[in-house]
């Protein structure tokens, strides 16, 4: 699966990687020859049709893909997120209708939790759902939505319960929510600094009526669905920031021999030499962590919260500092657009802001330590 999905990467994603940072444009090519190579649902149940396979394997792939484009990995990827609640959350008959879906043709889903107004605070979601009936009307907008205006069915967290003071797990709920449901309406593509081939738009939500059956586990589990799935999908996150780092050292390393100063290859400095040195040292140690979460997770490990927020934490700073000294290793060369690293360089800063902030994921794991140093004393 590495082998295959590192052959598509080179041969497929990189020689388009620039066309679709320049353009912005959502890669459907691509996206539809990884869904004909089974690169894509790799997670969903096998009564589905999928191959229900586990974090591990997701993220050897993650990382191949995130080599030749993160946008594009993420375009890829972005889907998976969106199927993580109804893979782990949802009865057979939600995942036969709406991961079946996705292995009969080319589809691609969201996950719609970030609001304006919340992002890593997931608690102050202010978009709400009303029952009616066997119905429940939602109504709301979220933000930054990767794969917002091309999937054709989304995860949505609404709050449930008006009562303000209502705990959070007890205060929302959880929906699958079709693209073709009346009042869904997905705003303008984001314009942003790096991963551009990634779909990311506001997607509002205005009296929509969603059955009840498309309610996943029950009334007030919405907010146990978003922290599971974050923990299964931060894993994945951290291969994609691994695979960027290393195409990084890869194009540094391979310009630091041909570049020629003072008669001499770059590498023969010791200055260049070092920095390659501390990147390659990065990029090992970010993929064993992230290896460790992946693992962590498949096997149940009760550490695996504290674990993937390492990893995720962890991998995201490696990248943005691999992709950093690339285009100091580059020189001017590295400043201009013709040349790779000036797009990894704005392709990594997102690792450390979507799917918690590298401050969010310093949070998790300082209150995790305090609470394993108490239980201890005790």
């Amino acid at each position: 699966m590495q082998e295959l999905t590192r052959k598509f990467a080179r041969e497929e994603i990189i020689p388009k990687a620039a066309h679709y940072d320049q353009t912005g444009e959502y890669p459907w090519d691509l996206v539809k020859k990884a869904w004909s190579l089974g690169l894509m649902n790799g997670h969903i149940p096998q009564h589905c049709g999928g191959l229900e396979s586990n974090v591990f394997d997701g993220c050897i792939v993650a990382e191949e893909l995130s080599y030749g484009c993160a946008g594009i990995q993420t375009a890829i990827e972005g889907s998976g997120l969106g199927q993580t609640p109804v893979i782990h959350f949802g009865n057979k008959e939600q995942q036969k209708k709406y991961l079946g879906r996705l292995i009969e043709e080319p589809l691609v889903a969201a996950y719609c939790v970030t609001e304006p107004g919340a992002g890593s605070d997931v608690a102050g979601v202010k978009t709400k759902a009303e029952k009616k009936g066997k119905e429940w009307v939602l109504n709301g907008t979220k933000m930054w939505i990767t794969n917002g205006g091309v999937a054709d069915w989304y995860f949505v967290l609404a709050r449930t319960n008006p009562d303000p003071k209502a705990p959070a797990g007890k205060a929302f709920t959880g929906f699958i929510v079709e693209r073709a449901f009346a009042g869904v309406t997905p705003g303008r593509k984001e314009k942003n600094m790096g991963q551009r081939a990634s779909d990311t738009r506001m997607v509002t939500f205005e009296d929509v009526r969603v059955p009840e059956e498309n309610v996943l586990i029950g009334e007030g589990a919405g907010f146990k669905i978003a922290m599971g799935t974050f923990d299964l999908t931060r894993p994945p996150v951290a291969a994609g920031a691994v695979g960027l780092a290393q195409r990084a050292l890869d194009e540094a390393t391979k310009y630091a021999m041909e570049r020629k100063a003072f008669g001499q290859a770059i590498f023969d400095f010791q200055a260049v030499a070092f920095m390659l040195a501390d990147m390659s040292i990065g990029v090992e140690t970010a993929r064993l962590a992230m290896h460790r979460s992946a693992w962590a997770s498949d096997n149940k490990d009760p550490r695996s919260t504290i674990l993937a927020s390492v990893a995720k934490c962890y991998a995201g700073d490696v990248a943005n500092k691999c992709a950093t000294d690339a285009v100091q290793i580059f020189g001017g060369a590295g400043f201009n657009s013709e040349y790779p690293v000036e797009k990894l360089m704005r392709d990594a800063k997102i690792y450390q802001i979507y799917e918690g902030t590298a401050q969010i994921q310093r949070l998790i794991i300082s209150r995790q330590l305090y609470k394993e140093a108490k239980n201890s004393v005790r």
